[in-house]
């Protein structure tokens, strides 16, 4: 957590050092302790609260390849096979695992990353595999399910936070209505901030006509109503509508961490003039101000003709963007507490056809996952010789979000209560891949 985190997005000025005070990451500041300070202090060494804490310290930054990347152009080349392609494969970082030569950076990197080989996820068409890889399972007629970081917002954030909790940039037109993001029955407080025109959010400035002065006062204003028709009632509709509104002005004061202009030339030429790639800064800079899910989605993967035309560029950027990234978390000292994760909707398939395309393909995919909680170099699972099927290790959805939850210290068969009804964060039986986990 840095010095500027702590300065800027602490919950108040006027909060002691207290338990909420730890978690909104204000009490490394305080430059007195008291006694009772002293016996809050003698807490943190309960297995329980620190626990807590070091779970609420994580975070994650999902880049969606949305539309299917290619397996065989990124982590799992089949070279000199007749569905390998015209790319070779390279030596990365980890002796015996090769990639695309299409990924030299992240070949160097790879010490920091999972790759996963033996998805298939069964279902083959846009919509229904976005869903699916969204929710971790497949959706249900009577039960509006939360998705990936809708959850992880729920687990990780801070009630005090000012920033917002999930944020979802997805600026392509294609496939975006697959990508919206939802927060089902947790509720709104965990729905995402959806970005589709720009990098930064609309209509979170305050109006030049309203003074500074004035928006304080007229905030004060509405707490003190507030707080008299408070009294004496007792409604889960009333909390939430005052906690909405006691977020706004942390909202407004976050527009900054949109604004990557006054981030150093020499960061954002690391990240490249794309809007891919500034958007990953974005991400960089939100989870670094406490923002426990990120999203950030390129399109479009969808290469049904002119296949290795279309990765040589797609993969090509991405090579540079996670680079970048993983080089500024590490030197910011937040690799070990970010959880950089790349996913599509399935991948392509092996056989390449008459368009020089490969189509979908969920039967024999891969994803990554770099950073927090991750055995960095290892790789689990195994296709054959021409990534047709799975022949070690064969993973679904569920096992994929059971492996997130576990990295970020999350127990993913903790159950929420619809009711009486217990909904687990994964399917019941599911199982994190332990080979993959630090």
């Amino acid at each position: 957590m840095t010095k500027q985190h702590e300065q800027s997005f602490s919950a108040s000025s006027e909060h002691g050092l207290t338990r909420r005070g730890f978690l909104g990451g204000a009490a490394a500041s305080a430059a007195v302790l008291t006694a009772a300070d002293m016996t809050l202090l003698d807490r943190l060494q309960e297995p329980a609260f620190a626990e807590e804490l070091k779970v609420r310290d994580k975070r994650v930054i999902l880049l969606w390849l949305a539309g299917g990347a290619s397996q065989l152009e990124t982590f799992d080349p089949k070279p000199g096979r007749p569905t390998g392609g015209p790319y070779r494969s390279i030596q990365t970082a980890v002796p015996g695992v090769e990639v695309s030569e299409l990924m030299p950076r992240i070949a160097q990197r790879l010490n920091h990353t999972a790759i996963i080989r033996s998805l298939n996820t069964h279902i083959g068409d846009h919509g229904g595999g976005a869903t699916l890889m969204h929710l971790g399972r497949r959706p249900e007629a009577a039960l509006k399910l939360p998705d990936l970081g809708a959850m992880i917002s729920k687990e990780l954030m801070r009630a005090d936070s000012q920033v917002p909790d999930y944020v979802n940039f997805y600026t392509a037109t294609e496939g975006r209505s697959s990508g919206v993001g939802s927060s089902g029955f947790l509720g709104s407080r965990h729905a995402p901030m959806f970005l589709t025109t720009d990098t930064k959010p609309e209509n979170l400035s305050r109006l030049t006509s309203v003074s500074e002065i004035d928006h304080q006062q007229r905030s004060d204003l509405r707490d003190l109503l507030s707080r008299r028709f408070a009294r004496g009632r007792q409604s889960s509709a009333l909390a939430s509508h005052n906690e909405a509104y006691a977020r706004v002005r942390g909202l407004m004061s976050s527009e900054n961490l949109f604004d990557i202009s006054g981030e150093p030339q020499s960061v954002r030429d690391r990240y490249g003039p794309t809007l891919f790639g500034q958007q990953t800064m974005v991400a960089r800079r939100l989870i670094e101000a406490g923002t426990p899910f990120v999203k950030v989605s390129r399109a479009w993967w969808d290469s049904h003709g002119q296949n290795f035309e279309t990765h040589l560029e797609l993969v090509s950027e991405l090579d540079i963007v996670m680079s970048a990234l993983i080089d500024d978390l590490q030197e910011r000292g937040l690799l070990d507490h970010t959880l950089v994760v790349t996913l599509s909707e399935f991948g392509r398939t092996p056989n390449i056809n008459q368009s020089l395309g490969r189509d979908h393909f969920a039967s024999a995919w891969s994803i990554s996952l770099t950073g927090c909680g991750i055995q960095g170099g290892s790789v689990y699972g195994k296709t054959d010789d021409d990534g047709q099927t799975v022949v070690e290790g064969e993973l679904g959805a569920a096992e994929v979000f059971a492996t997130i939850f576990s990295a970020l210290g999350i127990d993913h068969q903790k159950e929420y209560h619809i009711g009486s009804r217990p909904v687990p964060l994964t399917d019941p039986g599911s199982e994190a891949v332990s080979e993959v986990l630090a």
